[in-house]
Protein backbone atom coordinates (compact mmCIF):
# COMPACT_ATOMS: atom_id res chain seq x y z
CA UNK A 1 0.00 0.00 0.00
CA UNK A 2 0.88 3.19 -0.98
CA UNK A 3 1.91 6.08 1.48
CA UNK A 4 0.49 9.41 1.93
CA UNK A 5 2.28 12.75 0.87
CA UNK A 6 0.75 16.41 2.42
CA UNK A 7 2.92 18.74 0.02
CA UNK A 8 2.25 22.59 1.21
CA UNK A 9 3.34 24.86 -1.61
CA UNK A 10 1.85 27.93 -3.03
CA UNK A 11 4.52 27.72 -5.99
CA UNK A 12 2.27 25.64 -8.60
CA UNK A 13 5.81 24.99 -10.88
CA UNK A 14 7.57 24.07 -7.39
CA UNK A 15 4.23 21.91 -6.13
CA UNK A 16 4.10 20.12 -9.68
CA UNK A 17 8.15 19.20 -9.76
CA UNK A 18 7.49 17.89 -5.71
CA UNK A 19 4.13 15.91 -6.89
CA UNK A 20 5.75 14.44 -9.61
CA UNK A 21 9.24 13.15 -7.50
CA UNK A 22 6.27 11.91 -4.56
CA UNK A 23 4.40 9.65 -7.51
CA UNK A 24 7.20 8.37 -8.67
CA UNK A 25 7.91 6.81 -5.61
CA UNK A 26 4.95 5.45 -5.04
CA UNK A 27 3.08 8.15 -2.72
CA UNK A 28 -0.08 8.95 -2.79
CA UNK A 29 0.41 13.38 -2.83
CA UNK A 30 -2.16 15.71 -1.65
CA UNK A 31 -1.63 19.53 -2.21
CA UNK A 32 -2.34 22.15 0.01
CA UNK A 33 -1.26 25.92 -0.89
CA UNK A 34 -2.49 27.88 2.47
CA UNK A 35 -2.08 27.28 6.10
CA UNK A 36 -6.04 26.94 5.97
CA UNK A 37 -6.09 24.13 3.53
CA UNK A 38 -3.66 22.49 5.89
CA UNK A 39 -5.78 22.62 8.53
CA UNK A 40 -8.68 21.59 6.50
CA UNK A 41 -7.02 18.99 5.16
CA UNK A 42 -5.78 17.70 8.42
CA UNK A 43 -9.25 17.83 10.31
CA UNK A 44 -10.28 14.89 7.91
CA UNK A 45 -7.25 13.21 7.09
CA UNK A 46 -4.17 12.12 9.72
CA UNK A 47 -2.60 9.06 7.68
CA UNK A 48 0.05 11.16 6.18
CA UNK A 49 3.29 9.19 6.43
CA UNK A 50 5.50 12.58 5.32
CA UNK A 51 4.99 16.18 4.20
CA UNK A 52 7.07 18.97 2.51
CA UNK A 53 6.55 22.42 3.49
CA UNK A 54 7.22 25.76 2.22
CA UNK A 55 8.85 28.16 5.09
CA UNK A 56 6.18 30.59 3.19
CA UNK A 57 2.81 30.54 2.58
CA UNK A 58 0.53 33.64 1.29
CA UNK A 59 -1.40 32.85 4.98
CA UNK A 60 1.24 31.67 6.66
CA UNK A 61 4.48 33.99 5.99
CA UNK A 62 6.76 32.89 9.05
CA UNK A 63 6.87 29.30 9.17
CA UNK A 64 3.42 28.82 10.77
CA UNK A 65 2.42 25.90 8.96
CA UNK A 66 5.52 24.04 10.18
CA UNK A 67 4.31 23.38 13.76
CA UNK A 68 0.64 22.93 12.83
CA UNK A 69 1.56 19.71 10.41
CA UNK A 70 4.37 18.88 13.12
CA UNK A 71 1.63 18.39 15.89
CA UNK A 72 -0.15 15.66 14.02
CA UNK A 73 3.04 13.62 14.34
CA UNK A 74 3.62 14.21 10.25
CA UNK A 75 7.71 13.43 9.26
CA UNK A 76 8.09 17.07 7.66
CA UNK A 77 10.73 18.18 5.42
CA UNK A 78 10.96 22.48 5.48
CA UNK A 79 11.62 23.87 2.02
CA UNK A 80 12.53 27.04 1.98
CA UNK A 81 13.59 30.23 -0.12
CA UNK A 82 14.95 32.13 2.66
CA UNK A 83 18.88 31.78 3.75
CA UNK A 84 19.14 33.48 6.74
CA UNK A 85 20.61 31.71 9.83
CA UNK A 86 18.05 33.07 12.39
CA UNK A 87 15.16 31.28 9.82
CA UNK A 88 17.74 28.44 9.73
CA UNK A 89 18.24 28.46 13.20
CA UNK A 90 13.82 28.20 13.99
CA UNK A 91 13.75 25.42 11.46
CA UNK A 92 16.29 23.26 12.88
CA UNK A 93 15.11 24.18 16.87
CA UNK A 94 11.82 22.23 15.67
CA UNK A 95 11.89 18.35 15.20
CA UNK A 96 11.74 18.31 11.37
CA UNK A 97 13.21 15.65 9.39
CA UNK A 98 15.37 18.32 7.41
CA UNK A 99 15.42 21.61 5.45
CA UNK A 100 15.76 22.45 1.86
CA UNK A 101 16.96 25.74 0.54
CA UNK A 102 15.32 26.47 -2.88
CA UNK A 103 18.62 27.53 -4.57
CA UNK A 104 18.68 25.41 -7.79
CA UNK A 105 17.77 21.74 -9.24
CA UNK A 106 19.94 20.13 -6.37
CA UNK A 107 17.19 20.77 -4.00
CA UNK A 108 14.79 18.49 -5.48
CA UNK A 109 17.63 16.02 -5.85
CA UNK A 110 17.88 16.11 -2.20
CA UNK A 111 14.17 16.20 -1.62
CA UNK A 112 13.62 13.05 -4.11
CA UNK A 113 16.28 11.19 -1.74
CA UNK A 114 15.08 11.97 1.69
CA UNK A 115 11.44 11.17 0.95
CA UNK A 116 13.17 7.40 -0.87
CA UNK A 117 14.82 7.08 2.23
CA UNK A 118 11.87 7.81 4.82
CA UNK A 119 10.10 5.11 3.74
CA UNK A 120 13.29 2.24 3.23
CA UNK A 121 15.15 3.06 6.45
CA UNK A 122 12.85 0.58 8.56
CA UNK A 123 14.88 -1.88 7.12
CA UNK A 124 18.22 -0.71 7.99
CA UNK A 125 19.08 -1.35 12.21
CA UNK A 126 21.24 1.78 13.99
CA UNK A 127 23.28 1.12 16.86
CA UNK A 128 23.61 3.47 19.72
CA UNK A 129 26.27 3.02 22.02
CA UNK A 130 26.80 5.81 24.92
CA UNK A 131 27.17 5.39 28.87
CA UNK A 132 24.57 9.06 28.82
CA UNK A 133 21.27 7.65 28.69
CA UNK A 134 20.25 11.87 27.37
CA UNK A 135 22.93 11.48 24.55
CA UNK A 136 21.36 8.01 23.78
CA UNK A 137 18.06 9.13 23.88
CA UNK A 138 18.99 12.66 21.79
CA UNK A 139 20.66 10.40 18.75
CA UNK A 140 17.97 8.47 19.45
CA UNK A 141 15.19 10.82 18.65
CA UNK A 142 17.36 12.10 15.60
CA UNK A 143 17.45 8.56 13.83
CA UNK A 144 13.44 7.86 14.58
CA UNK A 145 12.65 11.02 12.47
CA UNK A 146 14.34 9.49 9.52
CA UNK A 147 12.58 6.11 10.33
CA UNK A 148 15.88 4.17 10.88
CA UNK A 149 15.42 0.80 13.25
CA UNK A 150 16.98 2.28 16.30
CA UNK A 151 19.12 -0.34 18.74
CA UNK A 152 20.85 0.99 22.24
CA UNK A 153 23.54 -0.10 24.24
CA UNK A 154 24.98 1.55 27.14
CA UNK A 155 28.67 0.44 26.71
CA UNK A 156 30.67 -1.61 24.33
CA UNK A 157 29.93 -4.95 25.98
CA UNK A 158 26.34 -4.47 25.56
CA UNK A 159 27.25 -3.16 22.02
CA UNK A 160 28.55 -6.32 21.12
CA UNK A 161 25.54 -8.71 22.59
CA UNK A 162 22.97 -6.25 20.63
CA UNK A 163 24.90 -6.71 17.14
CA UNK A 164 24.59 -10.56 17.47
CA UNK A 165 20.69 -10.41 18.57
CA UNK A 166 19.83 -8.23 15.64
CA UNK A 167 21.09 -8.76 12.19
CA UNK A 168 19.59 -5.57 10.52
CA UNK A 169 22.21 -3.10 12.43
CA UNK A 170 24.06 -1.91 9.32
CA UNK A 171 25.96 1.23 11.33
CA UNK A 172 27.13 1.17 14.93
CA UNK A 173 27.01 4.92 16.36
CA UNK A 174 29.95 4.86 19.20
CA UNK A 175 30.81 7.12 21.95
CA UNK A 176 34.45 7.01 23.05
CA UNK A 177 34.36 7.19 26.67
CA UNK A 178 32.64 4.70 28.53
CA UNK A 179 33.02 2.10 31.37
CA UNK A 180 34.49 -1.90 30.53
CA UNK A 181 35.00 -1.07 26.74
CA UNK A 182 35.50 2.64 24.96
CA UNK A 183 34.43 2.93 21.53
CA UNK A 184 37.89 2.44 20.14
CA UNK A 185 37.88 -1.06 21.72
CA UNK A 186 34.93 -1.60 20.73
CA UNK A 187 35.47 -0.40 17.14
CA UNK A 188 38.40 -3.17 16.82
CA UNK A 189 36.44 -5.68 17.99
CA UNK A 190 33.20 -5.24 15.81
CA UNK A 191 35.66 -5.19 13.00
CA UNK A 192 36.78 -8.62 13.94
CA UNK A 193 33.56 -10.31 12.94
CA UNK A 194 32.17 -7.09 10.40
CA UNK A 195 34.39 -5.41 7.25
CA UNK A 196 33.61 -1.58 6.09
CA UNK A 197 31.14 -3.88 3.33
CA UNK A 198 29.14 -5.16 5.67
CA UNK A 199 28.67 -2.49 8.90
CA UNK A 200 30.05 1.06 8.72
CA UNK A 201 30.79 3.31 12.53
CA UNK A 202 30.52 6.42 12.97
CA UNK A 203 32.84 7.41 16.13
CA UNK A 204 32.00 10.61 18.13
CA UNK A 205 33.27 12.02 21.61
CA UNK A 206 33.33 15.57 23.29
CA UNK A 207 37.10 15.74 24.24
CA UNK A 208 38.62 18.32 22.73
CA UNK A 209 41.87 15.93 21.48
CA UNK A 210 42.46 16.40 18.40
CA UNK A 211 43.74 13.01 17.55
CA UNK A 212 40.56 11.36 18.85
CA UNK A 213 39.32 10.99 14.90
CA UNK A 214 42.30 9.69 13.79
CA UNK A 215 42.28 6.65 16.21
CA UNK A 216 38.87 5.62 15.43
CA UNK A 217 39.57 6.22 11.80
CA UNK A 218 42.89 3.64 12.14
CA UNK A 219 41.23 1.46 14.37
CA UNK A 220 38.45 0.33 11.20
CA UNK A 221 35.94 3.51 12.06
CA UNK A 222 34.45 5.25 8.79
CA UNK A 223 33.47 8.38 10.08
CA UNK A 224 33.99 10.79 13.02
CA UNK A 225 31.80 13.53 14.60
CA UNK A 226 32.48 15.75 17.70
CA UNK A 227 29.84 16.49 20.28
CA UNK A 228 27.99 18.84 20.51
CA UNK A 229 26.75 18.34 16.90
CA UNK A 230 24.89 20.17 14.29
CA UNK A 231 21.66 17.78 13.21
CA UNK A 232 22.05 19.00 9.56
CA UNK A 233 25.58 17.27 9.43
CA UNK A 234 24.75 14.12 11.68
CA UNK A 235 21.90 13.29 8.75
CA UNK A 236 24.34 14.08 6.51
CA UNK A 237 27.12 11.88 7.90
CA UNK A 238 24.40 9.17 8.54
CA UNK A 239 22.80 9.13 5.15
CA UNK A 240 26.13 8.85 3.06
CA UNK A 241 27.53 6.24 5.01
CA UNK A 242 24.30 3.94 4.95
CA UNK A 243 24.20 4.96 0.88
CA UNK A 244 28.08 3.30 0.98
CA UNK A 245 27.02 0.37 2.29
CA UNK A 246 24.14 -0.01 0.11
CA UNK A 247 26.32 1.27 -3.48
CA UNK A 248 28.75 -1.82 -2.50
CA UNK A 249 25.89 -4.22 -2.05
CA UNK A 250 24.33 -3.35 -4.78
CA UNK A 251 28.03 -4.18 -6.60
CA UNK A 252 28.32 -7.11 -5.17
CA UNK A 253 24.77 -8.10 -6.13
CA UNK A 254 25.61 -7.15 -9.57
CA UNK A 255 29.20 -8.72 -9.58
CA UNK A 256 27.52 -12.11 -8.54
CA UNK A 257 24.53 -12.32 -10.35
CA UNK A 258 23.18 -13.46 -13.55
CA UNK A 259 22.00 -10.73 -15.47
CA UNK A 260 19.30 -12.45 -17.13
CA UNK A 261 17.84 -14.79 -14.63
CA UNK A 262 18.44 -13.06 -11.55
CA UNK A 263 19.95 -15.96 -10.09
CA UNK A 264 23.37 -16.38 -8.75
CA UNK A 265 26.24 -16.69 -11.12
CA UNK A 266 29.01 -19.16 -12.18
CA UNK A 267 31.44 -16.96 -9.59
CA UNK A 268 28.57 -16.90 -6.67
CA UNK A 269 28.04 -20.44 -7.25
CA UNK A 270 31.26 -22.05 -6.42
CA UNK A 271 31.90 -19.46 -3.64
CA UNK A 272 28.39 -20.64 -1.84
CA UNK A 273 29.13 -24.15 -2.64
CA UNK A 274 32.28 -23.82 -1.30
CA UNK A 275 31.07 -23.00 2.06
CA UNK A 276 27.57 -25.42 2.05
CA UNK A 277 29.47 -28.68 1.05
CA UNK A 278 32.09 -29.07 3.72
CA UNK A 279 29.34 -27.97 6.32
CA UNK A 280 26.91 -30.30 5.20
CA UNK A 281 29.39 -33.18 5.20
CA UNK A 282 30.84 -31.77 8.55
CA UNK A 283 26.70 -32.33 9.52
CA UNK A 284 26.59 -35.67 8.69
CA UNK A 285 24.02 -34.34 6.43
CA UNK A 286 22.85 -35.73 2.93
CA UNK A 287 23.32 -33.64 -0.18
CA UNK A 288 23.68 -33.64 -3.76
CA UNK A 289 25.51 -31.34 -6.74
CA UNK A 290 23.10 -31.34 -9.90
CA UNK A 291 23.84 -30.06 -13.07
CA UNK A 292 20.86 -28.93 -15.84
CA UNK A 293 20.70 -28.24 -19.25
CA UNK A 294 18.05 -27.68 -21.41
CA UNK A 295 17.66 -30.35 -24.21
CA UNK A 296 17.32 -28.76 -27.87
CA UNK A 297 17.78 -25.14 -26.49
CA UNK A 298 19.71 -24.29 -29.92
CA UNK A 299 16.04 -24.99 -32.00
CA UNK A 300 14.34 -22.84 -29.65
CA UNK A 301 16.30 -20.03 -30.45
CA UNK A 302 16.43 -20.52 -33.80
CA UNK A 303 12.56 -21.40 -34.13
CA UNK A 304 11.19 -18.52 -31.85
CA UNK A 305 14.29 -16.17 -31.77
CA UNK A 306 17.08 -15.34 -28.99
CA UNK A 307 14.01 -13.05 -27.28
CA UNK A 308 11.96 -16.34 -26.66
CA UNK A 309 15.04 -18.29 -25.39
CA UNK A 310 15.66 -15.78 -23.33
CA UNK A 311 11.93 -15.64 -21.98
CA UNK A 312 12.63 -19.85 -21.55
CA UNK A 313 15.64 -19.43 -19.25
CA UNK A 314 13.77 -16.78 -17.04
CA UNK A 315 10.79 -19.42 -16.78
CA UNK A 316 13.50 -22.02 -15.73
CA UNK A 317 14.89 -19.65 -13.04
CA UNK A 318 11.28 -19.84 -11.52
CA UNK A 319 10.87 -23.20 -11.72
CA UNK A 320 14.21 -24.28 -10.23
CA UNK A 321 13.44 -21.71 -7.38
CA UNK A 322 10.04 -22.64 -7.11
CA UNK A 323 11.31 -26.64 -6.78
CA UNK A 324 14.54 -25.99 -5.02
CA UNK A 325 13.11 -23.33 -2.53
CA UNK A 326 16.47 -22.60 -0.04
CA UNK A 327 18.92 -24.63 -1.94
CA UNK A 328 21.78 -22.99 -3.73
CA UNK A 329 20.82 -22.42 -7.50
CA UNK A 330 22.76 -20.59 -10.09
CA UNK A 331 22.92 -20.11 -13.74
CA UNK A 332 26.77 -21.05 -15.23
CA UNK A 333 25.97 -19.59 -18.30
CA UNK A 334 24.06 -20.30 -21.69
CA UNK A 335 21.49 -22.77 -21.25
CA UNK A 336 23.33 -24.52 -17.98
CA UNK A 337 22.28 -24.41 -14.71
CA UNK A 338 23.71 -26.15 -11.39
CA UNK A 339 22.01 -26.95 -7.83
CA UNK A 340 23.19 -28.10 -4.84
CA UNK A 341 20.64 -28.79 -1.89
CA UNK A 342 20.53 -31.17 1.24
CA UNK A 343 17.50 -33.76 2.72
CA UNK A 344 16.93 -36.57 4.38
CA UNK A 345 18.43 -38.98 2.10
CA UNK A 346 19.51 -39.52 -1.61
CA UNK A 347 16.27 -41.00 -2.81
CA UNK A 348 14.36 -37.74 -1.64
CA UNK A 349 17.12 -35.61 -3.08
CA UNK A 350 16.82 -37.40 -6.46
CA UNK A 351 13.04 -36.89 -6.22
CA UNK A 352 13.20 -33.56 -5.60
CA UNK A 353 15.00 -32.85 -8.84
CA UNK A 354 12.59 -35.19 -11.01
CA UNK A 355 9.73 -33.37 -9.82
CA UNK A 356 11.70 -30.53 -11.03
CA UNK A 357 11.95 -32.33 -14.23
CA UNK A 358 8.19 -33.48 -14.95
CA UNK A 359 6.60 -29.87 -13.73
CA UNK A 360 9.00 -28.17 -16.89
CA UNK A 361 8.19 -31.04 -19.45
CA UNK A 362 4.22 -30.71 -19.02
CA UNK A 363 4.64 -27.06 -19.08
CA UNK A 364 3.96 -24.74 -21.88
CA UNK A 365 5.68 -21.28 -21.40
CA UNK A 366 3.51 -18.50 -23.85
CA UNK A 367 5.54 -15.88 -25.36
CA UNK A 368 3.91 -13.37 -27.89
CA UNK A 369 1.89 -16.40 -30.07
CA UNK A 370 3.91 -18.84 -29.03
CA UNK A 371 3.24 -21.90 -26.74
CA UNK A 372 6.44 -22.66 -26.05
CA UNK A 373 7.35 -27.16 -24.95
CA UNK A 374 10.96 -27.91 -23.38
CA UNK A 375 12.53 -30.26 -21.30
CA UNK A 376 15.39 -30.67 -19.07
CA UNK A 377 18.33 -33.02 -18.27
CA UNK A 378 19.73 -33.50 -15.08
CA UNK A 379 23.27 -34.95 -13.63
CA UNK A 380 23.85 -35.54 -9.89
CA UNK A 381 26.11 -36.81 -7.95
CA UNK A 382 25.32 -37.14 -3.81
CA UNK A 383 27.15 -37.29 -0.41
CA UNK A 384 30.59 -37.99 -2.15
CA UNK A 385 33.83 -36.70 0.02
CA UNK A 386 35.24 -35.66 -3.75
CA UNK A 387 36.25 -31.58 -4.07
CA UNK A 388 33.99 -29.36 -5.53
CA UNK A 389 35.54 -29.65 -9.17
CA UNK A 390 35.72 -33.26 -8.98
CA UNK A 391 31.64 -33.30 -8.00
CA UNK A 392 31.28 -30.86 -10.39
CA UNK A 393 32.86 -32.83 -13.25
CA UNK A 394 31.06 -36.31 -11.95
CA UNK A 395 27.66 -34.17 -11.68
CA UNK A 396 28.70 -33.28 -15.48
CA UNK A 397 29.42 -36.86 -16.60
CA UNK A 398 25.87 -37.68 -15.16
CA UNK A 399 24.28 -35.34 -17.65
CA UNK A 400 26.26 -36.14 -20.45
CA UNK A 401 24.87 -39.90 -20.46
CA UNK A 402 21.25 -38.05 -19.43
CA UNK A 403 21.47 -36.14 -22.79
CA UNK A 404 22.83 -39.19 -24.70
CA UNK A 405 20.73 -41.51 -23.71
CA UNK A 406 16.99 -39.95 -24.85
CA UNK A 407 17.02 -36.63 -22.42
CA UNK A 408 14.22 -35.36 -20.36
CA UNK A 409 15.64 -37.82 -16.95
CA UNK A 410 17.84 -37.62 -13.85
CA UNK A 411 20.76 -39.73 -13.64
CA UNK A 412 22.41 -40.31 -10.63
CA UNK A 413 26.41 -40.41 -11.11
CA UNK A 414 27.17 -44.26 -10.66
CA UNK A 415 24.22 -45.20 -11.43
CA UNK A 416 24.39 -45.15 -15.51
CA UNK A 417 22.96 -48.04 -16.81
Amino acid sequence: MSKQLLVVEDSKPIARVIKQIGEALNYQVTIATTLAEVESILQGNNDFFAATIDYALPDAPNGEAIPCVLSHGIASVVMTGKMDETTRQKILAQPVVDYIPKENSQAFLYLKRILHWQITNTSTGILVVDDSSAARNYVSQLLKRRNFSVYLANDGVQALERLKQHRDIKLVITDLEMPKMDGIELTNEIRKIYSRDQLSIIGISGADNGMHSARFIKNGADDFLRKPFCPEEFYCRITQNIENLNNIAEIQKAANTDYLTDLPNRRAFFTKAEQLVPQYIKRNMSYCIAMLDIDYFKKVNDTYGHEAGDHVLKVLALYMRKHIGTGLTARLGGEEFAVVIHGTDEDQLYNKLDDLRRDIAVSQVSYEDHHIVFTVSIGMVCNSKETLAKQMNQADSALYYAKENGRNQVTLFGKEE
